[in-house]
């Protein structure tokens, strides 16, 4: 079941009030599940019951993606505002200090509440921010057709795709080097969340001149990169253990670009290792 949160972030005319949407489930440390741009909170439904087992696990929609509203138009969707706006989520939701976990753009969110010591681990799985100009292009090439493609696609023919292999690997072999095993009805809802992400112009255009550049010391930090991903490629993690000397740079055999899909069971122990 989902709830919502709603708290208060500053901005150049004051506080904003904010609301997000999100589920919890299970009992032990605290774990936070950030999503990538685009998509919404149920992409790490295959990995969240393994979770549970073993940690109080928070995934939310980013703000602007998913069931939760986009920002008031004083809060910009860059990376110093999602900062504020996840370190308001904690203190609304009294978390003291939790693990954090994010895939993509949510792993790149990761890293910079990990940089500014707002959690006790971060584990990023193919974190955005460790591209060339090339790269960044590149991927931001594919995500814009991404998008087009589900806002013109009409909803019985994304249904009627869905229901095989081959149009699950249409619609989503970009993320998943294994589509097939995505649900039917999970492709369906991520087309829609796509389609639907009033915050995913904003985020993009201010992705256009991020780079993750500064270490981390003083945390756990774990790097996970798919050997399939397509969207951000693996060699970009070698760029991110040498930016993070200390951290685990993990490979994810036969994964792509969002692994929890693709073998659960091993992105879930990857999880839990590195959020101890």
């Amino acid at each position: 079941m989902s709830a919502t949160v709603s708290f208060k972030v500053p901005s150049p005319r004051g506080p904003q009030s904010v609301t997000v949407d999100y589920a919890r489930v299970g009992s032990g440390e605290p774990l936070l599940l950030l999503h990538g741009i685009g998509h919404h909170r149920q992409v790490w439904d295959p990995v969240v019951e393994i979770l549970a087992a073993e940690r109080d696990v928070i995934s939310l929609d980013l703000p602007g993606f998913g069931a939760s509203p986009g920002l008031p138009d004083d809060l910009a969707y860059d990376l110093p505002t999602t900062t504020a706006v996840f370190g308001a989520f904690c203190e609304a939701m009294e978390l003291d200090r939790p693990h954090v976990v994010g895939n993509s753009l949510g792993g790149l969110i990761a890293l910079e509440l990990g940089r500014e010591k707002l959690v006790r681990s971060v584990t990023a799985l193919s974190p955005a921010g460790f591209w060339s100009a090339a790269e960044r292009r590149y991927a931001f090439g594919v995500l814009l057709a991404m998008r087009r493609i589900s806002r013109r696609l009409p909803l019985p023919l994304v249904e009627q795709l869905s229901r095989s292999a081959a149009g699950r690997t249409v619609l989503t072999s970009a993320i998943y080097a294994r589509p097939g095993r995505r649900s039917p009805e999970a492709v369906v809802a991520e087309t829609l969340a796509l389609a639907g992400a009033t915050g995913f112009d904003q985020t993009l255009r201010a992705g256009g001149s991020v780079r993750f550049t500064d270490d981390i010391p003083g945390i756990p930090v774990t790097v996970a990169w798919g050997t399939k991903d397509r969207l951000l490629l693996r060699r970009q993690g070698v760029r991110a253990k040498q930016i993070i000397p200390r951290a685990r740079l993990v490979r994810l055999p036969g994964c792509g670009h969002c692994p929890m899909n693709d073998d659960p069971a091993l992105v879930a122990r990857v999880i839990l290792d590195g959020s101890r």
